[in-house]
């Protein structure tokens, strides 16, 4: 019985003395609006370092229409220059890096496209599980599939944030379409190193 009776007289006084402690530093804070902003400065900073470090993979953005690196696809033996930026100037030469993504390797969604008659005429042969490689000078990324699917053209859940490193592939469906195809191919891969 004396042990149940220390113990709450312990949990008692470490309540209360919790609350001391921030009753006085809550005051205290009131008291200087200075320390408010500063604690509002500190976040700002903490952020600003965590969005940093994002990006350290590359030394600087690529420019429109470099060469940013090459996308392998062993199943269909494929190995094309991907250029940065996915207009039609991009996507005549190869396979062009949506700019608004990531680039290859960094936390969060890269969105590579190409053209279904030209540079992806085999990617409908891709299954889950595959492997796409991306070499890039911050060096080479693989990633495997974990979703394929079909959407409506104007659908732009593609481009979407991942809490992850991911490589989203697009390309225009049916593959054997003639004209502007009504829908997209996107192959949805994981970095796994």
């Amino acid at each position: 019985m004396k042990i149940k009776s220390l113990f709450l007289v312990l949990s008692c006084l470490f309540f209360l003395g919790g609350l001391l402690i921030v009753g006085v530093n809550g005051f205290k804070l009131l008291q200087d609006p200075n320390q408010k902003v500063s604690i509002q400065q500190t976040v700002k900073a903490e952020e600003t370092t965590q969005n940093n470090n994002i990006q350290t993979l590359y030394e600087r953005a690529p420019q429109k229409g470099e060469i940013i690196g090459r996308l392998l696809i062993p199943k269909i033996r494929a190995e094309l220059p991907i250029f940065e930026g996915a207009d039609e100037d991009e996507l005549e030469k190869g396979v062009g890096h949506f700019s608004k993504s990531v680039l290859p390797g960094e936390k969060d969604n890269s969105v590579l496209s190409g053209h279904r008659d030209t540079v992806f005429r085999k990617l409908g042969q891709m299954k889950k599980n595959d492997l796409l490689i991306v070499k890039t000078e911050a060096g080479q990324f693989k990633y495997k599939i974990n979703k394929i699917r079909i959407v409506d053209a104007d659908d732009r859940t593609v481009i979407v944030p991942k809490p992850r490193a991911t490589l989203t592939v697009t390309t225009c469906y049916p593959f054997n379409f003639i004209g502007d195809a009504p829908k997209r191919f996107i192959l949805v891969a994981d970095l796994i190193h």
